[in-house]
């Protein structure tokens, strides 16, 4: 075969034209090392040079002329460099070249046999004639003194962690860049991305500061300790902002104009707002969208805008859609308002789909809202991952909370080289915060509960199941000097949205007002009762229920009763019981003491699991660089223990989004998330046996009976569903 560049084919389009492998190898080379760091930008460029070396092969060319048959290529270039390049950071390449389509494979040991889908299994297999490859490029390696970052880690374990981190973080750098040559190449008037404006959007959010009140002893004391937090990001320099405030504090707002002040500060690309909950990210990005309109346009990234799955990894083009879908995928936007289940499953993911946004966490303002909420197993990785994202990849933390656990041993263990600071250093403030008492009330039925919570003007009732707030629901809601509500996720953000909006008319009228809610109401909505009912649970959530009870300081004190129904399992019921027994030793269950009492028994009781959780802790005795096994611990790394699924709710309002979905337009999916509610994958498959619900298009679930659903209290199965919550 001759040498000339255009007899090597990588891609071809639909209108015939033809892509070389020297273009796509040095143009993917190109963008994967302009989306690295300085100190990486070789090793990305490296492994774009020598990702599709195996298309040089003449079997590869024999495929992609027509012949039919499927030719693996992706192994080659790893293959060469382990034969002619021994350093340090041979593995990485040899990982991120190996999985660039199919995913980050395991590393196996060095005895595995060629048909075993490890790295060693995939080095030993069968080598192509590539020698294009030699007659158009050539070998090229980057110098090992590039890798000093792996210098002076204290030991092993170290060592693996962070070359784990930085091999998906070289692999974003590449699946990015082939996915974008490819999609270049193959759509040339593809447009991505999204631009902004960070200094005109903090005037904007100075000037609405410049609208609050400050006459109250409240407000007053809100100011304080929000401008201890300016001050703490304008003079400090850390890695890590703790912020602890207490609720009603103003934590939003004040994290976001300490976001944008230190994107300015210190020259950074994005803000990424991670929170724990679906429920509060579209009514926190309709606060931002409100505020910054088109000076900086806020994408939103959870489950309900998870496009992810409908990619493939081992496609040789990127399908073209609308362009929100594609900032998601690489996450190029100045605001992103996202998960801490998307960020972090992303992080820790092994398919290039999730982790071709990773090297986009780099010269960026992390926020993580609710950082209480992190799973106590997950607190190893979590801290890991937020602590090598700003020590290696040029970022800033802020981790902020109403109820703040004490991370310091945690952070000293696994991110020992990152500085944190507590932006918050008086807290002489935060007694003005101290609005309600609590008291535990102890056992009780739901109707006692009910009762109490009509004896009172107005009142709001948490209880932790769904089915229990429906229940409890239906026994108020016909009493005739009352307005009784009921919210929680069994009923579509749309609805839920315009029951708060009458709500919180109701409360401003003073009229007589029930709320029977789940813990979807403790963060993130803005609504002020006199009286409070919580069943028990953690102490976290008892303190963020009581941020809902006298919000805005207007009596000298409300009240919040905590109360049991039936014995607990699992995690709650643990929780519970530390819970119960810090009502006996703390006056005040609500003060600092008493929160850091309650995570730091939490934090003994799990301290073997929370060791545990690490990749190290996959591999054996070998602790080898190649046999880190990345397919393993990703597929075991689930941040919740159930996962839902949004079942779109039919109306009139979305009768013809529906239709469009029937006839494939999967562009609508992102309009019906507004009328979808959430079920548990093992509802939905009860569901779909009893034909409530159906598929209707691409795992987008339709119900079927409309009678199942109320727009009071959203889906309602009856009491067979019960033995699923």
């Amino acid at each position: 075969m001759s040498t000339n560049s255009n007899n090597y084919i990588a891609h071809t389009s639909d209108d015939g034209r033809v892509q070389s492998v020297k273009e796509h190898l040095e143009q993917t080379a190109e963008l994967s090392a302009d989306n690295a760091l300085p100190e990486f930008k070789e090793l990305a460029r490296c492994c774009g040079l020598y990702h599709d070396l195996g298309k040089y092969s003449p079997e590869f060319q024999r495929y992609i002329r027509g012949s039919g048959q499927k030719v693996e290529h992706a192994r080659f270039g790893a293959m060469r460099l382990a034969q002619n390049c021994d350093t340090s950071y041979t593995a990485m390449l040899a990982y991120c070249i190996c999985g660039h389509h199919t995913g980050l494979p395991d590393g196996g040991v060095s005895n595995d046999e060629k048909g075993d889908p490890t790295l060693n299994g995939m080095l030993k297999r069968e080598q192509y004639d590539c020698s294009g490859f030699d007659n158009e490029i050539g070998d090229w390696f980057p110098d090992d003194s590039l890798f000093e970052v792996l210098n002076n880690l204290p030991d092993k374990k170290e060592l693996i962690e962070v070359y784990s981190f930085l091999t998906r973080y070289i692999y974003s750098c590449l699946t990015d860049a082939d996915f974008i040559d490819t999609e270049r190449f193959c759509k040339s008037n593809a447009e991505r991305g999204l631009k902004g404006d960070f200094v005109a959007a903090y005037k904007k959010v100075c000037a609405k500061f410049e609208e609050f009140k400050s006459e109250t002893e409240l407000q007053k004391a809100r100011s304080g300790v929000q401008h201890q937090v300016y001050d703490s990001v304008e003079n400090g320099d850390a890695d890590v902002y703790m912020i602890d405030m207490p609720t009603g504090s103003g934590k939003t707002m004040c994290s976001i104009k300490a976001a944008l002040r230190l994107a300015i500060k210190k020259k950074k690309k994005r803000i990424i707002y991670i929170m724990p909950y679906t429920s509060i990210i579209e009514q926190t990005a309709k606060v931002f969208k409100d505020i910054f309109g088109d000076l900086l346009p806020v994408l939103q990234h959870h489950s309900n805008y998870d496009f992810d799955n409908s990619s493939k990894d081992n496609d040789e083009s990127v399908t073209t859609s609308e362009k929100l879908k594609k900032t998601c995928e690489n996450y190029d936007a100045p605001l992103i308002v996202t998960t801490s289940v998307q960020f972090f499953e992303s992080l820790y993911h092994y398919k290039s789909s999730r982790l071709r946004k990773l090297h986009n966490l780099a010269d960026s303002v992390l926020v993580f809202d609710e950082i209480h909420a992190l799973p106590v197993e997950y607190i190893q990785p979590c801290l890991r991952g937020i602590g090598y994202i700003t020590k290696y990849l040029n970022s800033t933390a802020i981790l902020m909370s109403a109820t703040m656990p004490d991370y310091t041993r945690f952070a000293e263990k696994y991110i020992p080289k990152c500085s944190i600071e507590y932006a918050v250093k008086d807290k002489k403030l935060f007694g003005r915060f101290n609005k309600c008492k609590y008291q535990y009330i102890g056992q009780s039925d739901i109707g006692s509960i009910a009762e109490k919570a009509l004896e009172r003007e107005n009142s709001l009732v948490i209880v932790n199941k769904r089915s229990t707030a429906r229940e409890l629901y239906n026994i108020c809601k016909n009493n005739p000097d009352h307005e009784v509500y009921h919210l929680s996720t069994y009923m579509t953000p749309s609805d839920r949205a315009k029951t708060i909006n009458r709500i919180r008319d109701n409360l401003d009228r003073g009229d007589n007002t029930i709320v029977i809610s789940t813990s979807l109401i403790e963060a993130g909505v803005d609504l002020d009762f006199k009286s409070v009912f919580r069943e028990i649970a953690g102490l976290d959530s008892i303190v963020q229920a009581g941020g809902r009870c006298n919000r805005e300081g207007k009596m000298s004190f409300g009240n919040v009763f905590v109360f049991e129904l039936e014995p607990l399992k699992g995690n709650i019921a643990v929780k519970a019981n530390v819970t119960r027994k810090l009502f006996k030793e703390f006056e005040n269950v609500s003060s600092q003491n008493a929160v850091r009492e309650y995570y730091d028994r939490i934090f003994a009781y799990t301290d073997t699991s929370i060791e545990s959780n690490s990749i190290t802790n996959f591999m054996g005795r070998s602790m080898d660089l190649s046999g880190i096994p990345f397919r393993t611990y990703a597929l075991e790394f689930k941040f919740i223990d159930t996962e839902t699924v949004g079942i779109v709710i039919p109306c009139k309002e979305n009768e013809k989004l529906i239709n469009s979905l029937e006839y494939g337009a999967l562009s609508v999916k992102r309009e019906l998330q507004k009328y979808c509610a959430s079920v548990y994958s093992r509802e939905l498959e009860y569901m779909i046996e009893k034909g409530i619900a159906k598929n209707v298009c691409n795992n987008v679930y339709v119900l079927t009976v409309p009678q199942y659903y109320s727009k009071e209290t959203g889906l309602d199965i009856g009491k067979t569903f019960d033995h699923f919550l």
